[in-house]
């Protein structure tokens, strides 16, 4: 099998690292990587914070939620969407570029430049023997994370990935069936194929969870997406997202 879809296909989150930081070339190895990665009409609309500072990264695990492994890891980094820069660039070439860069399309564009970013630099760390780990718990508390990082208007921090050495080597979870997630020419809408689709997966993810813990856990996946979705979280978003000038319009 080809290489890169080997590495693609073994993917699994690593929570437990070496104490063995990064080295420079490597981080800018990933970085580079990561801005390897598509864009939107080359906005290139993301930046990315490499977090080394001791006290940072607990503070930052803590924000997250107590997820040790934002601070104990080879390099932390967080991802923005970040349209700044390009506030900046309206200033210098004195064209009037706000109405833009408060739209939900050019938010919807730093998200996704963002997230092609991580991924391009997850699938580089793989490659090369890491593991990586995605933190989307410092949303947990935003306005806070912010501070912490000093990001002005216009840079939105989205989530953080873990990075080093693993120290673990889980079990690979399984996924949705294939017939759940690909659709061909239109959205199939047969709840009966579907319902029937979730009900092996729920026994599959069941099987999975009651081997990994030794009878402990037999969760469903339907149960586990019904009773997490049943309390809303993170709701001060949309006024927070809009406090820091993006997606106003």
């Amino acid at each position: 099998m080809d290489q890169t879809i080997q590495t693609l296909l073994n993917h699994r989150s690593i929570r437990r690292f070496e104490n063995t930081p990064l080295t420079e070339e490597q981080i800018e190895i990933l970085v580079k990587c990561a801005q390897s990665a598509s864009t939107s009409s080359f906005i290139q609309a993301y930046s990315i914070i490499g977090v080394k500072d001791r006290e940072k990264k607990e503070a930052l695990a803590e924000l997250a939620g107590n997820q040790s492994y934002v601070a104990n890891n080879g390099h932390f980094f967080i991802f923005c969407a970040d349209l700044y820069r390009h506030h900046l660039i309206g200033e210098r070439e004195g064209i009037k570029v706000e109405e833009s860069l408060e739209s939900t399309e050019k938010f919807m564009v730093a998200v996704i430049d963002a997230s092609l970013a991580a991924q391009n630099l997850c699938i580089a760390a793989e490659s090369m023997g890491l593991g990586i780990c995605y933190i989307g718990g410092l949303r947990n508390n935003l306005p806070e994370v912010n501070k912490l990082l000093r990001a002005p208007s216009l840079v939105l921090p989205l989530f953080g990935v873990s990075v080093g050495y693993p120290a673990q080597n889980p079990e690979k979870k399984p996924r949705l069936p294939f017939s759940q997630i690909y659709h061909e020419n239109e959205y199939r809408q047969d709840e009966d194929v579907s319902y029937n689709s979730l009900e092996e997966y729920n026994e599959i993810l069941s099987s999975y969870y009651k081997d990994r813990t030794n009878g402990v856990r037999s969760d469903k996946w339907t149960s586990q997406m019904a009773q997490m979705l049943s309390q809303p979280q993170r709701m001060y978003m949309k006024e927070f997202i809009e406090n820091k000038n993006f997606g106003k319009r």
